[in-house]
């Protein structure tokens, strides 16, 4: 029957026999023996030795069904060339089964017999190098097809564009679009969909929802996966508003909300800080007969901890087991790292030794988050077991940990124990990070050495060296805060003014720094005119701002400039509605008049 299905061109009728035969046969024999009685009975029939349709859709057939190896050796031992549908099914099963390595030794066997790939085979080989993130090998692929005269499909097309967005390469996403349509391929609902994800992806949503009207306006209908998309896009820009109106406005084209739909909201919640929509959503999503996964509990666990109400999270944990939704190690590191940032280290390490018990390995994220509370919590020596034991288990410290124990450790007074992690960590070819370098100059700095501070800043913010660090507001208060304690103060104003032009924005404690540093200096009109500049700033100046101006004129023997300084700054915190410049002028009046002129000081260029 096999044989005249076959033959009478009746493929998937065929293949609908042979996988219920050999499905029933199954059940009692292995695989390989199957297919070696099945190549056997239809060998024996007398009929054309090895005829090329009754094969080949054998071949398929077991490709098909996962019996790579079978469908395999069925190719190898017939005597004839099967069809290349055939041979497009062994390459299909042979990426389905992770074997890519084969796949590429299998299409130059093709080749060397002679067997002309066809417009599915290119399809199958271009898809598995974009699975592999290979664009630019399937991009070779896709011209030596048009070289070959073999027209793409929409298929193609959407393949190639999905794997440049994948690797964020919108520019060349777009290229490919424009050029499909030149050629009058029309885009359908998975184009779009590729390319709005990939808009999304690098937060491009204004250029997402763009492709989503023009797919509305060629009349083609979205579907769960292009609101999801859309949805997660506005969600992780903070356009709640925006994702909820997607949520409502689904309804009108009959798509109903998915467990990734609700996933992507209850996320954008949470992170915004909204726990009680979150949690209502998830409430909602029971009630529609979707059931939490394990994603949407973590989701709410890690908002929950976020937030300090670790009791709640601990609930949620409880209620995954009795639903029997297995917690992973993304759900016990939100509590760990939740009961770490709460300096609770016995319940974070009792929550470690209850994800071990439930078979679940911890991993770096695991040991950053413990590593950064004991350091936190000034247990150095249990900070140093715990880094001891991930190198133990085979896991590779990253920057995060390595600035946990290099900040713990500089300011437990430690250098040589600092310094000599900081080499381990070049040593190991990791980049330190902005906040390594902050940690490990306040270090030198409270070990007094603050030439060795500065030198490390000016080493690592050179754009010319190939350890280059750019710096943020937290380390250049660290090097101001080092050069201002050592009464190196022009040093310190004019990496103040570095600031200033890498446009970071100091905050009231490096502004407190500098004002202290001024004031001990005897550098009256810059301290004039650098509280100017903070009020301009639009910082409002606390009571410790106030107590430093204070002092610092007292000790400067200007009682008068005290008084009126602290009279000021008392009004500078109630009379919020000034202008700006209004309330620089008037701060100018209050102090020495004699000694302000219009000019721009370096400290504040």
């Amino acid at each position: 029957i096999f044989y005249v299905l076959a033959n009478a061109k009746l493929y998937k009728n065929a293949r609908c026999l042979i996988k219920d035969v050999t499905e029933n046969l199954l059940k009692s024999r292995k695989p390989h023996h199957v297919c070696y009685s099945v190549f056997n009975a239809l060998n024996s029939l007398e009929i054309p030795k090895f005829n090329p349709s009754v094969f080949s859709t054998l071949i398929i057939a077991f490709s098909e069904m996962g019996h790579i190896e079978e469908a395999l050796w069925v190719y190898r031992k017939i005597e004839v060339l099967p069809a290349i549908q055939a041979c497009n099914a062994l390459l299909n099963g042979l990426i389905k089964k992770g074997k890519f390595d084969s796949v590429w030794e299998f299409y130059e066997e093709m080749v060397l017999c002679g067997l002309v790939a066809d417009v599915v085979t290119y399809g199958v080989l271009i898809d598995c190098c974009c699975g592999q993130g290979d664009v630019m090998k399937a991009l070779n692929l896709f011209d030596e097809m048009i070289d070959k005269g073999i027209e793409p499909t929409v298929v193609i097309y959407t393949i190639l564009i999905h794997g440049l967005c994948n690797e964020n390469k919108m520019v060349e996403a777009e290229s490919m679009f424009r050029s499909m349509r030149e050629c009058g391929v029309v885009p359908n609902l998975y184009t779009y969909n590729a390319l709005m994800d990939g808009y999304c992806k690098v937060a491009d949503v204004n250029r997402a929802l763009e492709f989503y009207h023009e797919m509305l306006h060629h009349n083609l209908q979205p579907n769960v996966v292009t609101f999801g998309v859309l949805m997660d896009g506005l969600c992780k820009v903070g356009e709640l508003r925006a994702a909820g109106n997607f949520f409502v406005h689904m309804a009108k084209f009959g798509v109903f909300p998915n467990i990734f739909v609700y996933n992507c909201l209850i996320d954008g919640h949470c992170k915004a800080g909204n726990l009680f929509e979150a949690m209502s959503l998830c409430s909602e999503m029971e009630k529609f007969e979707i059931s939490p996964d394990v994603f949407t509990y973590n989701i709410l666990i890690k908002g929950l901890c976020g937030v300090g109400q670790l009791e709640g999270a601990e609930g949620l944990l409880q209620k995954m087991y009795k639903e029997g939704i297995l917690a992973n190690v993304v759900t016990y590191n939100s509590l760990i790292d939740g009961y770490c940032k709460e300096g609770d280290m016995e319940k974070a390490l009792s929550v470690c030794s209850q994800m071990t018990e439930k078979g679940v390995e911890p991993n770096v994220v695991t040991f950053s988050s413990l590593i950064d509370g004991q350091c936190k919590a000034g247990n150095i020596d249990a900070a140093m077991g715990l880094y001891t034991e991930m190198v133990i288990k085979s896991l590779v410290p990253d920057v995060v940990v390595f600035t946990a124990l290099i900040d713990g450790l500089s300011k437990d007074g430690n250098m040589k124990e600092t310094l000599r992690l900081y080499k381990e960590m070049l040593e190991a070819k990791i980049t330190p990070s902005v906040f390594t370098v902050s940690s490990l100059i306040h270090g030198l700095f409270k070990n007094g050495r603050i030439s060795n501070a500065l030198n490390f800043f000016l080493e690592k913010t050179d754009k010319t060296d190939g350890g280059y660090c750019s710096p943020n507001h937290v380390l250049y208060a660290a090097i101001i805060q080092a050069l201002c304690y050592d009464g190196q103060i022009l040093k310190a104003s004019k990496l103040f003014s570095d600031m200033r032009s890498d446009n970071l924005r100091p905050d009231n404690c490096t502004y407190t720094t500098m004002l202290r540093g001024l004031l001990r200096a005897k550098r009256m009109l810059d301290v004039m005119m650098l509280l100017a500049d903070m009020i301009k700033m639009g910082i409002v100046p606390d009571a410790v701002i106030n107590q430093v101006m204070v002092r610092g004129y007292q000790e400067n023997g200007d009682l008068k400039s005290a008084f009126r300084c602290s009279e000021f700054l008392k009004e500078s915190r109630i009379g919020s509605s000034e202008t700006e410049g209004h309330t620089t002028r008037s701060f100018l009046g209050h102090l020495k008049p004699t000694v302000y002129k219009e000019q721009d000081l370096s400290i504040c260029s």
